[in-house]
């Protein structure tokens, strides 16, 4: 089962949080940040080219749940502008591991 991205809703304790750069982080819940950068070095293949920020924040929240690093969580809330919003749906669009991981809901 794919680990729910929602918007609009208050993160609760249970919840991973991940906020845009700028934006305030809740108290509750887990927190990982992103920023709408692009990654260093663009050049390259497919298959060596480094992964959007927002594509490297979902694995490293994947990695803390899989670790115990943080607490379980079955949803993730985004606290994000448009244009951090338009990012995550990109990164769910072009990242073949965040598609088998997360499901964006609307």
């Amino acid at each position: 089962m794919r680990i729910a991205i929602v918007t609009g809703v208050v993160p609760g304790p249970q919840d991973a949080v991940l906020v845009q750069d700028g934006f305030e982080a809740p108290e509750s819940g887990y927190v990982m940040s992103f920023s709408l950068g692009l990654p260093g070095h663009m050049a390259g293949c497919a298959c060596c080219a480094p992964r959007a920020p927002v594509a490297q924040a979902l694995a490293r929240l994947w990695r803390a749940r899989a670790t115990g690093t943080a607490p379980f969580f079955s949803r993730v809330v985004l606290l994000a502008s448009p244009a951090g919003e338009d990012a995550v749906r990109a990164a769910m669009a072009g990242d073949a591991l965040a598609q088998a991981r997360y499901e964006l809901q609307a």
